[in-house]
């Protein structure tokens, strides 16, 4: 792509988010204009948009950032278009969007006054990144979503449900990645949730969620589904995994139902022998938030090569709470207390380690910061691309 049409694309989306809402306001005027020309998309997205909107701004901002990485924005947009096809939407679908982007863009209040090489900037870089989402999409074969059907819901806390269903027909997922899910109470509020197992032959999936405070979805999931529910599921996205590029250890540190990817994923190994160590800090506040260490401890028991750290901020569980406790099994590395990224930080470097994490945005970012403080090269972190 032409470094001059990026570098006005890249100027011109940074003045928008230098006006305070900038971002906010242009998804807004995006979706009144998009509706308002092509009233039959409506039908695409729920009623309360602001989730929406939010997805919309950050893949946008993430696919100008890296506008010039060619080989990381090909592969980004490929699963995006891939996983649009859940929606129904076609190749004119995406002419629309683009023209209703230009337009909201070219009436946003800026310091950048709007030209015909600006205009045409934006053409070639909107139709670059809507071609490659088209081209992966019609190259698909699988189904646009899959069906699937819950058959075991289980309420392992107040806040955290443990759901396995049956996929009409398997799907070919890699552990570590994340699909939209969306639930009959739902309708047309998908939400990201990664596998908790690896992809099997049987279709079985497994589902660790959180319930979210004043959120729309995770409440539904955690409180109300129900057996025999049917789920659509859309395509797998990410490209966290276990790198077999390398023979370096592994180093993974999950929050809460951030472990679930990273299970997945020593499952999978598990499953074909593994020859690297792998090192797993699994945090949370309390001790009541590690759900899932017994299950870990076990792994770890039948797999020397995996060592399982528990962490907490705190050393006893709240006041409030009166369901069992994660106590350290015999055996187990005793559990430490701390901020999971000072924990992990006090060890060294780990230089050496192709590192993952997976949290809550504040988790990932603070233990990047400690990582990095520490000697860690930033090469080596590896996480989710919205953080």
């Amino acid at each position: 792509m032409d470094s001059q049409a990026i570098s006005l694309v890249k100027a011109s989306f940074k003045a928008v988010a230098a006006v305070q809402d900038g971002p906010s306001t242009l998804a807004r005027n995006f979706y009144a204009l998009l509706f308002a020309r092509h009233p039959e998309v409506r039908d695409f997205f729920p009623a309360a948009m602001d989730v929406q909107r939010e997805r919309l701004i950050t893949a946008i901002q993430y696919a100008i950032d890296r506008l010039e990485d060619s080989g990381q924005i090909i592969l980004y947009l490929q699963q995006l278009g891939r996983d649009h096809r859940k929606y129904g939407v076609e190749d004119a679908h995406y002419v629309g969007v683009s023209e209703a982007l230009i337009a909201a863009i070219a009436e946003f209040p800026s310091a950048e006054p709007w030209t015909d090489e600006l205009e045409q900037a934006w053409r070639d870089v909107l139709a670059l990144l809507s071609a490659t989402m088209m081209d992966a999409a019609n190259a698909e074969s699988g189904p646009p979503a899959w069906g699937a059907t819950v058959v075991e819901h289980l309420q392992v806390r107040e806040d955290v449900s443990i759901t396995r269903l049956q996929l009409d027909e398997p799907m070919d997922y890699l552990a570590g990645q994340y699909v939209s899910v969306q639930v009959p109470s739902r309708p047309r509020m998908w939400r990201y949730l990664s596998p908790a197992n690896p992809a099997n032959d049987q279709g079985i999936v497994e589902f660790h969620v959180r319930k979210v405070s004043g959120g729309w979805v995770s409440p539904a999931i955690v409180s109300q589904t129900l057996e025999g529910e049917r789920w659509l599921l859309g395509s797998p996205l990410g490209d966290l995994k276990v790198r077999n590029d390398t023979d370096r250890d592994i180093l993974m540190i999950g929050s809460g139902t951030g472990i679930a990817p990273l299970r997945a994923q020593i499952l999978q190994m598990a499953q074909r022998g593994q020859s690297r160590r792998v090192h797993v800090f699994f945090a949370g506040r309390y001790p009541c938030d590690l759900y899932d260490l017994g299950t870990l401890w076990a792994l770890a028991e039948q797999n020397p090569w995996l060592t399982v750290v528990p962490v907490t901020e705190e050393d006893e569980d709240p006041w409030w709470y009166r369901g069992p406790s994660s106590a350290s099994l015999p055996g187990m590395h005793r559990r430490l207390t701390g901020k999971v990224g000072e924990v992990v930080a006090d060890f060294g470097t780990w230089a050496e380690r192709d590192i993952q994490l997976i949290g809550s945005e504040s988790m990932v970012k603070t233990t990047k910061f400690r990582l990095h403080a520490a000697g860690t090269p930033p090469e080596n972190i590896r996480h989710d691309p919205t953080y």
